[in-house]
């Protein structure tokens, strides 16, 4: 037991590593446009919340001014930003404690966005080493689970979008993360509404009757799935591009079905399908497995340890869509057993 914890902790370090490699290289896909702030922020605290409730965290945004801003930004990529800004709030916080997001504009035509906590802080000794890799600032001695390269990706993923990613703590009474971006204009109109119709607010469209969470760290990838989907009515699509993110958003959420990609930045896809199959709260939702190894023993594998299907890629979008479908139809078995 203690040897694949070992390994399997070994392996998401290099999954890690590889996606920091690959922005130091200038290998990732980025698609700078005007993103809309009030819905990215208004999307990301909807992930979060469930999260900060079981921790004893309250989570609000100071929405003022936040709604009719605009950056330039890969939208995907700075949620994932900002999912992980906020979730390390929550996570080296204290039950009763409070994590506040605001934005305001800053000189040279440039929005900055704030995560205060009300945490451990950091001391000034340490806030050098705050980006390094695998440096966790003590934080392992104290129990709490982590890779120490979350701040260090995310800090590359800021620069790769042309922003900067900055903090300011005091030891024993918390801590602020921002990011900052050049301002943008949106378009008047969108020029495909339709295809952005699948990625929606979970509180705001709690009423439609299907919700499929997507583990996916690859953009390009995330897309194509996005833009299948909304071929397919009635459809919400939860984004996680981390593998932890993605199970807490699945014990919390409770999708109909889960899209899981087998190689993910934090944990294995592997490791993820096998949490969720042993979690009650999460054993009994269909799960997808998506990769480009199509080696019939990794397949035979992963369908024996409770993956409904195995899709390789590039997708076949018609094989894709009939088992989406079929998963999600009447007759299929609903999460935790409970009627449809």
């Amino acid at each position: 037991r203690h040897i694949l914890k070992g390994g399997r902790h070994l392996l998401a370090l290099i999954n890690e590593v590889l996606d920091i490699e690959r922005i130091e290289a200038g290998r990732i896909a980025i698609a700078l446009e005007p993103a809309p702030l009030g819905e990215i922020v208004q999307e990301t605290l909807d992930l979060i919340y469930p999260l900060a409730a079981k921790a004893g965290v309250r989570v609000h945004a100071e929405i003022s001014g936040i709604p009719e801003r605009s950056v330039l930004a890969d939208r995907q990529r700075l949620k994932q930003v900002l999912l992980n800004l906020l979730s390390n709030g929550v996570k080296y916080n204290h039950p009763g404690g409070s994590v506040i997001l605001c934005a305001e504009d800053v000189p040279q035509g440039r929005v900055r966005v704030k995560v205060s906590d009300t945490g451990m802080g950091i001391s000034r000794e340490k806030m050098d080493r705050l980006f390094t890799p695998f440096d966790r600032l003590g934080a392992e001695q104290r129990g709490i689970e982590g890779t120490g390269l979350g701040l260090a990706l995310s800090k590359r993923l800021v620069e790769a979008m042309d922003g900067i990613l900055g903090a300011e703590s005091e030891e024993g009474k918390g801590s602020t993360f921002w990011v900052e971006f050049a301002r943008a204009e949106m378009p008047v109109h969108d020029p495909e509404p339709e295809t952005r119709a699948a990625v929606l607010s979970p509180a705001r469209e709690a009423s439609l009757s299907r919700t499929v969470l997507c583990i996916e760290d690859n953009l390009s990838n995330f897309d194509l799935v996005r833009h299948a989907l909304a071929r397919v009515p009635g459809i919400r699509l939860l984004p996680a591009m981390q593998g932890q993110l993605g199970f807490d958003l699945a014990r919390e959420h409770q999708p109909d079905l889960i899209l899981l990609d087998l190689h993910l930045p934090d944990i294995p896809g592997d490791e993820v399908l096998r949490r969720l199959r042993e979690d009650p709260a999460t054993r009994r939702i269909p799960v997808i497995m998506t990769s480009a190894d199509a080696m019939p023993a990794q397949v035979d594998r992963l369908l024996k340890a409770g993956a409904c299907a195995y899709l390789t890629k590039p997708l076949d979008i018609k094989k894709f869509l009939d088992h989406v479908k079929q998963i999600l139809s009447d007759e299929a078995p609903s999460p935790a057993g409970q009627p449809h």
